[in-house]
């Protein structure tokens, strides 16, 4: 297939405006996240464990592990990040414990946040300060 110049200026002036479509190009804020993923609902404190270290040498590869028994789903947030949104791990019935681990990538120090959906409808937040000596996502 040929590509002509015109068919390469119609996908550059296409990307272009697909940039500039307001809400296309930026990334969700903190509080809009947690409005959508809490519906409103205030966060409360325990019933959710967030490990995270203290100091990352390297913010591309930092452990993170949260644990929140009894919960449907847990968030996971990094509030100095271009992109704020982490994972987002669902529990069904079937599962065995509602724990997960990852390596998440932080480009500076900051805020790991981690907020669970309890069963009753309830959410309880956790928060650890990362400090980051190395950033990951392009610092």
């Amino acid at each position: 297939m040929k590509i002509t110049r015109r068919d390469a200026m119609l996908a550059g002036f296409g990307g272009f405006a697909a940039a500039a479509l307001p809400g296309l190009g930026f990334a969700a804020t903190v509080e809009e996240l947690t409005a959508a993923f809490t519906g409103g609902a205030a966060a409360g404190e325990g019933g959710i464990t967030l490990t995270a270290p203290e100091i990352a040498e390297n913010g591309n590869t930092v452990p993170v592990e949260v644990s929140a028994p009894g919960a449907v789903a847990i968030m996971l947030l990094a509030t100095g990040n271009p992109e704020p949104a982490v994972a987002t791990f669902t529990f069904g019935p079937a599962a065995g414990s509602q724990r997960a681990a990852t390596r998440i990538r932080l480009a500076k120090t900051q805020d790991v946040v981690a907020m669970a959906k309890m069963a009753d409808g309830s959410i309880v937040q956790a928060a650890s300060t990362v400090k980051v000596t190395i950033g990951g996502c392009g610092g």
